[in-house]
Protein backbone atom coordinates (compact mmCIF):
# COMPACT_ATOMS: atom_id res chain seq x y z
CA UNK A 1 0.00 0.00 0.00
CA UNK A 2 2.75 2.41 0.97
CA UNK A 3 4.66 1.56 -2.22
CA UNK A 4 1.59 2.39 -4.30
CA UNK A 5 1.19 5.73 -2.51
CA UNK A 6 4.88 6.51 -3.04
CA UNK A 7 4.59 5.62 -6.74
CA UNK A 8 1.49 7.83 -7.10
CA UNK A 9 3.25 10.76 -5.41
CA UNK A 10 6.28 10.25 -7.63
CA UNK A 11 4.13 10.30 -10.75
CA UNK A 12 2.37 13.43 -9.51
CA UNK A 13 5.70 15.12 -8.86
CA UNK A 14 6.96 14.22 -12.34
CA UNK A 15 3.74 15.55 -13.86
CA UNK A 16 4.08 18.85 -12.02
CA UNK A 17 7.72 19.16 -13.15
CA UNK A 18 6.72 18.46 -16.75
CA UNK A 19 3.91 21.01 -16.59
CA UNK A 20 6.26 23.60 -15.12
CA UNK A 21 8.80 23.04 -17.89
CA UNK A 22 6.10 23.34 -20.55
CA UNK A 23 4.72 26.50 -18.91
CA UNK A 24 8.18 28.10 -19.00
CA UNK A 25 9.30 26.96 -22.45
CA UNK A 26 6.12 27.51 -24.48
CA UNK A 27 5.85 31.31 -23.90
CA UNK A 28 9.56 31.67 -24.66
CA UNK A 29 9.26 29.71 -27.90
CA UNK A 30 6.17 31.68 -28.92
CA UNK A 31 7.88 34.99 -28.17
CA UNK A 32 10.99 33.92 -30.10
CA UNK A 33 8.82 32.83 -33.02
CA UNK A 34 6.97 36.14 -33.14
CA UNK A 35 10.07 38.30 -32.75
CA UNK A 36 12.54 36.24 -34.81
CA UNK A 37 11.11 33.53 -37.03
CA UNK A 38 8.13 35.48 -38.36
CA UNK A 39 10.17 38.57 -39.38
CA UNK A 40 12.77 36.35 -41.09
CA UNK A 41 10.06 34.48 -42.98
CA UNK A 42 8.40 37.79 -43.85
CA UNK A 43 11.67 39.11 -45.26
CA UNK A 44 12.06 36.04 -47.48
CA UNK A 45 8.47 36.55 -48.63
CA UNK A 46 8.93 40.25 -49.42
CA UNK A 47 12.11 39.54 -51.40
CA UNK A 48 9.90 37.98 -54.09
CA UNK A 49 7.88 41.16 -54.58
CA UNK A 50 8.56 44.62 -55.96
CA UNK A 51 7.14 46.64 -53.11
CA UNK A 52 7.40 50.36 -52.59
CA UNK A 53 6.70 51.26 -48.96
CA UNK A 54 4.42 54.16 -49.90
CA UNK A 55 2.40 52.23 -52.49
CA UNK A 56 -0.31 49.68 -51.62
CA UNK A 57 0.31 47.32 -54.54
CA UNK A 58 3.28 44.96 -54.67
CA UNK A 59 3.57 42.89 -57.85
CA UNK A 60 5.17 39.47 -57.66
CA UNK A 61 8.56 39.39 -59.44
CA UNK A 62 9.92 36.05 -58.23
CA UNK A 63 13.70 36.10 -58.37
CA UNK A 64 13.73 39.42 -60.22
CA UNK A 65 15.14 41.31 -57.24
CA UNK A 66 18.00 38.85 -56.96
CA UNK A 67 18.71 39.18 -60.69
CA UNK A 68 19.04 42.95 -60.24
CA UNK A 69 21.61 42.40 -57.48
CA UNK A 70 23.89 40.66 -59.96
CA UNK A 71 24.19 43.86 -61.99
CA UNK A 72 24.02 46.40 -59.15
CA UNK A 73 27.48 47.97 -58.89
CA UNK A 74 26.64 49.73 -55.64
CA UNK A 75 25.67 46.43 -54.05
CA UNK A 76 28.92 44.88 -55.27
CA UNK A 77 30.93 47.70 -53.68
CA UNK A 78 29.02 47.23 -50.42
CA UNK A 79 29.64 43.48 -50.54
CA UNK A 80 33.39 43.94 -51.09
CA UNK A 81 33.66 46.56 -48.35
CA UNK A 82 31.72 44.39 -45.91
CA UNK A 83 33.90 41.38 -46.71
CA UNK A 84 37.11 43.36 -46.21
CA UNK A 85 35.75 44.82 -42.97
CA UNK A 86 34.68 41.41 -41.66
CA UNK A 87 37.90 39.59 -42.53
CA UNK A 88 40.14 42.24 -40.96
CA UNK A 89 38.03 42.93 -37.87
CA UNK A 90 37.42 39.26 -37.05
CA UNK A 91 40.99 38.11 -37.74
CA UNK A 92 42.78 40.93 -35.95
CA UNK A 93 40.39 41.32 -33.01
CA UNK A 94 40.24 37.57 -32.28
CA UNK A 95 44.02 37.18 -32.55
CA UNK A 96 44.74 40.20 -30.33
CA UNK A 97 42.07 39.15 -27.82
CA UNK A 98 43.61 35.69 -27.54
CA UNK A 99 47.09 37.14 -27.03
CA UNK A 100 45.81 39.51 -24.34
CA UNK A 101 43.93 36.69 -22.64
CA UNK A 102 47.08 34.55 -22.59
CA UNK A 103 49.00 37.46 -21.07
CA UNK A 104 46.35 38.05 -18.41
CA UNK A 105 45.57 34.40 -17.73
CA UNK A 106 47.49 34.35 -14.47
CA UNK A 107 45.83 36.66 -11.98
CA UNK A 108 48.08 39.41 -10.71
CA UNK A 109 47.77 42.53 -8.62
CA UNK A 110 47.02 44.73 -11.64
CA UNK A 111 45.25 42.04 -13.66
CA UNK A 112 41.74 43.25 -12.79
CA UNK A 113 42.73 46.80 -13.68
CA UNK A 114 43.95 45.73 -17.10
CA UNK A 115 40.81 43.68 -17.71
CA UNK A 116 38.64 46.66 -16.76
CA UNK A 117 40.60 48.98 -19.04
CA UNK A 118 40.25 46.67 -22.03
CA UNK A 119 36.59 45.90 -21.35
CA UNK A 120 35.53 49.53 -20.78
CA UNK A 121 34.97 50.33 -24.51
CA UNK A 122 32.56 47.40 -24.74
CA UNK A 123 30.03 48.96 -22.35
CA UNK A 124 30.04 52.34 -24.10
CA UNK A 125 27.28 52.54 -26.74
CA UNK A 126 28.42 52.55 -30.36
CA UNK A 127 26.95 55.96 -31.23
CA UNK A 128 29.00 58.01 -28.72
CA UNK A 129 32.05 55.89 -29.52
CA UNK A 130 31.64 56.64 -33.22
CA UNK A 131 31.21 60.36 -32.53
CA UNK A 132 34.30 60.35 -30.30
CA UNK A 133 36.45 58.62 -32.89
CA UNK A 134 35.06 60.84 -35.64
CA UNK A 135 36.34 63.82 -33.67
CA UNK A 136 39.68 62.10 -33.03
CA UNK A 137 40.00 61.38 -36.77
CA UNK A 138 39.22 64.97 -37.77
CA UNK A 139 41.87 66.13 -40.24
CA UNK A 140 42.18 69.64 -38.82
CA UNK A 141 41.26 69.43 -35.14
CA UNK A 142 41.55 65.73 -34.33
CA UNK A 143 43.84 64.61 -31.55
CA UNK A 144 45.46 61.92 -33.73
CA UNK A 145 46.67 64.39 -36.36
CA UNK A 146 47.60 66.84 -33.60
CA UNK A 147 49.87 64.19 -32.12
CA UNK A 148 51.36 63.38 -35.51
CA UNK A 149 52.06 67.05 -36.19
CA UNK A 150 53.64 67.40 -32.76
CA UNK A 151 56.28 64.80 -33.63
CA UNK A 152 56.92 66.24 -37.09
CA UNK A 153 54.67 63.95 -39.14
CA UNK A 154 52.02 65.06 -41.59
CA UNK A 155 48.39 64.62 -40.63
CA UNK A 156 46.19 62.18 -42.49
CA UNK A 157 42.62 62.56 -43.72
CA UNK A 158 41.45 59.52 -41.80
CA UNK A 159 37.81 59.85 -42.83
CA UNK A 160 38.06 62.22 -45.80
CA UNK A 161 40.42 60.05 -47.84
CA UNK A 162 38.34 57.35 -49.60
CA UNK A 163 41.37 55.05 -49.72
CA UNK A 164 41.77 54.79 -45.94
CA UNK A 165 38.34 55.71 -44.53
CA UNK A 166 37.19 52.09 -44.34
CA UNK A 167 40.39 51.06 -42.54
CA UNK A 168 39.93 53.92 -40.06
CA UNK A 169 36.53 52.49 -39.15
CA UNK A 170 38.08 49.03 -38.90
CA UNK A 171 40.63 50.30 -36.36
CA UNK A 172 37.87 51.81 -34.24
CA UNK A 173 35.79 48.62 -34.45
CA UNK A 174 38.69 46.44 -33.32
CA UNK A 175 39.28 48.74 -30.34
CA UNK A 176 35.56 48.54 -29.48
CA UNK A 177 35.16 44.74 -29.44
CA UNK A 178 38.62 43.66 -28.30
CA UNK A 179 37.82 43.61 -24.59
CA UNK A 180 34.69 41.50 -25.01
CA UNK A 181 36.48 38.74 -26.89
CA UNK A 182 39.38 38.92 -24.45
CA UNK A 183 37.06 38.27 -21.49
CA UNK A 184 35.50 35.30 -23.28
CA UNK A 185 38.93 33.81 -23.94
CA UNK A 186 39.92 34.42 -20.31
CA UNK A 187 36.91 32.40 -19.18
CA UNK A 188 37.95 29.54 -21.43
CA UNK A 189 41.63 29.67 -20.45
CA UNK A 190 40.95 29.76 -16.71
CA UNK A 191 38.75 26.67 -17.02
CA UNK A 192 41.60 24.57 -18.39
CA UNK A 193 42.86 22.49 -15.42
CA UNK A 194 46.49 23.04 -14.43
CA UNK A 195 46.91 19.27 -14.21
CA UNK A 196 46.97 19.09 -18.02
CA UNK A 197 49.92 21.43 -18.19
CA UNK A 198 51.71 19.58 -15.40
CA UNK A 199 51.23 16.28 -17.18
CA UNK A 200 52.23 17.81 -20.49
CA UNK A 201 55.43 19.29 -19.08
CA UNK A 202 56.57 15.75 -18.25
CA UNK A 203 56.42 14.94 -21.98
CA UNK A 204 58.08 18.21 -22.96
CA UNK A 205 54.91 20.13 -23.82
CA UNK A 206 55.99 23.58 -22.67
CA UNK A 207 55.75 27.01 -24.27
CA UNK A 208 54.46 26.83 -27.82
CA UNK A 209 53.95 23.06 -27.64
CA UNK A 210 51.76 23.46 -24.54
CA UNK A 211 49.65 26.05 -26.34
CA UNK A 212 49.40 23.96 -29.50
CA UNK A 213 48.64 20.57 -27.97
CA UNK A 214 46.85 21.52 -24.73
CA UNK A 215 45.49 25.06 -24.71
CA UNK A 216 44.26 25.36 -28.28
CA UNK A 217 42.38 22.02 -28.47
CA UNK A 218 40.63 22.67 -25.15
CA UNK A 219 39.88 26.26 -26.18
CA UNK A 220 38.25 25.28 -29.48
CA UNK A 221 34.63 25.53 -28.23
CA UNK A 222 35.24 29.08 -26.99
CA UNK A 223 37.24 29.96 -30.10
CA UNK A 224 34.36 28.75 -32.25
CA UNK A 225 31.86 30.81 -30.28
CA UNK A 226 33.98 33.96 -30.48
CA UNK A 227 34.60 33.57 -34.22
CA UNK A 228 30.91 33.02 -34.98
CA UNK A 229 29.62 35.99 -32.98
CA UNK A 230 32.45 38.18 -34.26
CA UNK A 231 31.58 37.27 -37.84
CA UNK A 232 27.87 37.94 -37.34
CA UNK A 233 28.55 41.30 -35.71
CA UNK A 234 31.02 42.32 -38.40
CA UNK A 235 28.72 41.46 -41.29
CA UNK A 236 25.98 43.51 -39.61
CA UNK A 237 28.07 46.64 -39.14
CA UNK A 238 26.01 49.79 -39.59
CA UNK A 239 26.24 52.37 -36.80
CA UNK A 240 29.89 53.45 -37.18
CA UNK A 241 29.53 53.72 -40.95
CA UNK A 242 26.33 55.73 -40.64
CA UNK A 243 27.68 58.08 -37.97
CA UNK A 244 31.22 58.52 -39.24
CA UNK A 245 30.43 59.01 -42.93
CA UNK A 246 28.03 61.92 -42.48
CA UNK A 247 29.13 65.54 -42.42
CA UNK A 248 31.76 67.61 -44.18
CA UNK A 249 34.72 65.92 -42.47
CA UNK A 250 33.84 62.45 -43.75
CA UNK A 251 34.62 60.42 -46.84
CA UNK A 252 32.02 59.91 -49.57
CA UNK A 253 29.58 57.27 -48.33
CA UNK A 254 30.16 55.06 -51.38
CA UNK A 255 33.79 54.47 -50.40
CA UNK A 256 32.77 52.92 -47.08
CA UNK A 257 29.34 51.61 -48.02
CA UNK A 258 28.51 48.29 -46.35
CA UNK A 259 25.65 45.86 -46.82
CA UNK A 260 23.44 46.92 -43.91
CA UNK A 261 23.87 50.58 -44.84
CA UNK A 262 22.94 49.71 -48.41
CA UNK A 263 19.86 47.85 -47.14
CA UNK A 264 18.89 50.83 -44.98
CA UNK A 265 19.23 53.23 -47.92
CA UNK A 266 17.11 51.12 -50.25
CA UNK A 267 14.40 50.40 -47.68
CA UNK A 268 13.95 53.74 -45.91
CA UNK A 269 15.36 56.31 -48.32
CA UNK A 270 14.36 54.95 -51.72
CA UNK A 271 11.41 52.90 -50.34
CA UNK A 272 12.42 49.78 -52.28
CA UNK A 273 11.40 47.33 -49.56
CA UNK A 274 11.29 44.28 -51.80
CA UNK A 275 14.74 44.95 -53.22
CA UNK A 276 16.13 45.62 -49.73
CA UNK A 277 14.60 42.35 -48.53
CA UNK A 278 16.45 40.50 -51.30
CA UNK A 279 19.68 42.06 -50.07
CA UNK A 280 18.85 40.90 -46.54
CA UNK A 281 18.35 37.35 -47.83
CA UNK A 282 21.75 37.44 -49.52
CA UNK A 283 23.36 38.74 -46.33
CA UNK A 284 21.60 36.03 -44.32
CA UNK A 285 22.85 33.35 -46.72
CA UNK A 286 26.43 34.64 -46.57
CA UNK A 287 26.47 34.69 -42.77
CA UNK A 288 24.96 31.20 -42.61
CA UNK A 289 27.52 29.76 -45.04
CA UNK A 290 30.46 31.37 -43.25
CA UNK A 291 29.16 30.20 -39.87
CA UNK A 292 28.76 26.62 -41.13
CA UNK A 293 32.33 26.67 -42.45
CA UNK A 294 33.55 27.92 -39.08
CA UNK A 295 31.67 25.15 -37.29
CA UNK A 296 33.29 22.53 -39.52
CA UNK A 297 36.80 23.97 -39.14
CA UNK A 298 36.77 24.81 -35.42
CA UNK A 299 34.46 22.20 -33.95
CA UNK A 300 36.21 20.32 -31.16
CA UNK A 301 36.94 16.66 -31.88
CA UNK A 302 34.85 15.47 -28.95
CA UNK A 303 31.82 17.53 -29.95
Amino acid sequence: MSARITHTRSRGLERRKRNFVVAVIVPTVLLYTVLRIVPIAGTFYLSLYEWNLIKPNRPFVGLGNFAKLATDETFKVALVNTTVYTVLVVTISVALALLLALALKRKSRLGNLYEFAYFLPVVIPMVPVSILWKWMYDKTYGIINFTLNAVGLQGVGWLTDPNIALYSIIIMSIWKVLGYYMVLFLVGLRNVPDEYYEAGSVDGAVGWNAFRYITLPLLKPMLLYVCVIATIQAFNVFTPVYVMTTGSQSAPAASVRVLVYEIYQNAFRYFKAGYASAQVVVLFAIVMIVSIIQFKLLRADHY
